[in-house]
């Protein structure tokens, strides 16, 4: 994965180093949001896979159960090029459960792999976003850079976290889905999957801008003046408000967190110093058509925090070169951003 050119927030880069070599130096795990209520029409599936991405998993249990690939659900998207786990539903009304056997899949040549690792009923289809978080584990190899700078950043990331970027997977291949979003902005037709995607490339490629310029100032981790401020685990916001010794306790303990614009129509509910940023920042010639076609898409303003922190971060070395992280990140967060504050990984 490249370097985007958005600024770091702890420095300049400690480390070069090389990532899926394997699809086993990128594991994630999807952390449950929720116990299987143990009844209804939805089988509830576990799945391990190796080389294929939720798409195409989908596929292979809606082909599976003999239904469309409507009745899938899944609560969130994972890289093809990674050893994942995570949840599936598949609507059974009236029927029983396929036999598991038949649904594992393992292909030599090409690596994909699929096993269920557990199965229960459940009452309602898996909802997009239904997670509480991610898991990871990566395996970074070929590090080049001292043991020693890269502790020291890792220590700062688990200290004081780290911007809140959206991943380089939300703009596609090479950043292609930000000029397909102008051009459906402008009138080109798309599918409606297709437009989801490009609604969410233009949202995030508005926010990225004000939380670099926020990086660049220093206030990514801390409040302005009108700040809107969102609650530690949650997507619930509050303020503005003046920010006092309470609010600054919240915002040390990791309680509460800066927020910036995801676009839409309406008034932004940051104010003073902190609106003044945002539509600065978002007056070149580009963010005006990406704002004016996420308005007329019917979007709403929302605000997304700038500061992750990701939790029970650990590291170890499996040698002079090969590197292993372990974190857990919440729903929406990105890997990527935390390998961007340690350097180039690729």
């Amino acid at each position: 994965m490249s370097d985007d050119g958005l600024p770091r927030a702890h420095g300049a880069p400690v480390l070069r180093a090389r990532i899926r070599q394997v699809p086993e130096d990128f594991i994630v795990a999807e952390i449950d949001a929720f116990e299987a209520s143990g009844a209804g029409e939805h089988l509830l599936l576990t799945i391990e896979k190796r080389g294929m991405n939720t798409a195409f998993a989908a596929r292979r249990i809606a082909q599976w159960a003999g239904v469309p690939e409507s009745a899938v659900g899944h609560a969130g998207l994972k890289d093809r090029h990674a050893l994942t786990r995570q949840r599936f539903s598949v609507q059974l009304p009236g029927r029983e459960d396929p036999p598991l056997e038949a649904l594992a899949f393992e292909d030599a040549a090409s690596g994909e792999a699929l096993r269920v690792l557990g199965a229960t009923r459940h009452a309602r289809k898996l909802p997009r976003g239904a997670l509480a978080g991610n898991r990871f584990e990566l395996t970074l190899r070929e590090v080049d850079g001292g043991h020693g700078a890269i502790e020291t950043r890792l220590q700062a990331i688990r200290d004081r976290g780290l911007p809140n970027y959206f991943g380089e997977q939300r703009f596609g291949r090479d950043g292609g889905n930000l000029a397909r979003a102008l051009a459906m902005f402008a009138g080109r037709r798309v599918r409606r999957e297709e437009r989801s995607m490009l609604l969410s490339a233009a949202r995030s490629e508005l926010f990225n801008h004000v939380l670099a310029r926020r990086v660049g100032d220093g206030s990514w981790d801390r409040g302005l003046e009108g700040e809107v401020w969102m609650l530690d685990g949650s997507r619930s916001v509050f303020g503005p408000q003046p920010f006092d010794d309470a609010l600054a306790g919240r915002l040390a303990a990791f309680d509460i967190h800066p927020t910036a614009p995801l676009w839409g129509r309406g008034e932004p509910r940051s104010t003073g110093d902190a609106l003044v940023l945002e539509l600065a920042v978002l007056d070149s010639d580009t963010a005006q058509r990406l704002r004016v076609g996420l308005e007329a898409a019917g979007l709403k303003q929302e605000r997304r925090a700038t500061r992750l922190r990701p939790s029970e971060l650990d590291w170890e070395w499996l040698g002079a070169d090969v590197l292993r992280l372990r974190f857990g990140l919440p729903p929406g967060a990105y890997a990527t951003s935390v390998l961007a504050e340690l350097g180039s990984v690729c």
